[in-house]
């Protein structure tokens, strides 16, 4: 009988594939990201599914904006996946193909082909093959990056959305009820998720800010001392 893997185990194996130290300012995130993708990859009930996979790298591609070393990402990224025995060249290909499909819909086209999808009827390409094995699942594993991927679905279809609380708190609903998932659960780990995002946003927009400061404050005293050699160069000269 195997052992089932620890949180310890999956934090080993992401440090063993990305050596470099995680920057600070992104360390919690990337450490809830990998426990989170832990956590589901040992329960019983889930499968990985490529809406899944899309709430994954968009969650990542837009908590990880500006990080330092840049090429880093790719290794950080790569680690996740391989830290819980997945494959991130499929995360990746996956996530693009569930948008490429999304981008000809439109939000009518898309919910009455999930609704197809629901009932059976309709399966075409990778997202609604997708929706049609959840809806039909029974005892379909849902998760916050789910919910991202969902969300970065409808954003894809309609980004006005984001704009109108009113449009956007229907919508859910709506897919709530043809996946029968628990709509309030889905708001709300949506609205959690926009709000980290524009909390991430204002830390960043700080940092840079500090940094231009600095930067400025360094030219200016590097000019100051410019002046001053010139000046006391003149005045030995004289």
């Amino acid at each position: 009988m195997n052992n089932l893997r620890t949180v310890s185990d999956t934090k080993r194996e992401f440090y063993r594939h990305h050596t470099r130290p995680i920057n600070s300012i992104y360390r919690r995130f990337v450490e809830e990201l990998m426990v989170e993708m832990h956590l589901l990859s040992v329960n019983a009930d889930f499968h990985y599914d490529p809406i899944y996979a899309l709430g994954v790298v968009t969650s990542f591609e837009r908590f990880i904006e500006g990080y330092r070393p840049e090429l880093d990402k790719a290794s950080i990224f790569t680690a996740l996946c391989q830290s819980v025995r997945e494959n991130p060249d499929q995360y990746r290909q996956d996530a693009y193909n569930v948008l490429e499909q999304a981008k000809s819909l439109s939000i009518s086209d898309l919910m009455d082909k999930m609704k197809q999808a629901a009932s059976g009827q309709f399966n075409e390409g990778i997202l609604f093959d997708t929706l049609q094995k959840i809806a039909q699942n029974s005892r379909f594993k849902y998760s916050r990056l789910f919910a991202i991927g969902l969300y970065t679905v409808l954003m894809e279809v309609n980004s006005d959305l984001v704009k109108n609380q009113e449009q956007r708190n229907q919508t859910f609903q709506e897919v709530s009820d043809v996946l029968s998932l628990t709509s309030d659960k889905l708001q709300k780990d949506i609205d959690l998720y926009r709000s980290n995002l524009d909390k991430m946003q204002q830390i960043l927009t700080v940092i840079e800010e500090t940094i231009e400061a600095d930067r400025k404050k360094r030219q200016s005293q590097i000019a100051k001392e410019t002046l001053t050699n010139t000046q006391e160069g003149t005045t030995t000269g004289q």
